[in-house]
């Protein structure tokens, strides 16, 4: 079995907090904003364009509880 084979609930420790991250200032990803782009309209907000990848994924998590999307597991 390598590290690939293994699903990130086996691995707690490698789940990071997006304050945490490395590149958590770098802009946010195309997937991310697309996703905000996504999200944002079902809650009825305006989410800024120009997020970290980590304040992103902050508001990914908190408008899918506003939205009453189940929690993401695993990884960000």
């Amino acid at each position: 079995m390598t590290m690939s084979d293994l699903r990130p609930e086996d691995r707690p420790g490698l789940e990071k907090e997006p304050e945490d991250w490395v590149t958590g200032d770098e802009p946010m990803t195309g997937a991310q904003a697309s996703y905000l782009e996504t999200l944002s309209r079902q809650a009825g907000e305006e989410v800024s364009a120009d997020l970290t990848k980590a304040e992103a994924s902050k508001k990914i998590d908190e408008l899918r509880a506003k939205t009453g999307m189940p929690e993401r597991t695993g990884g960000r």
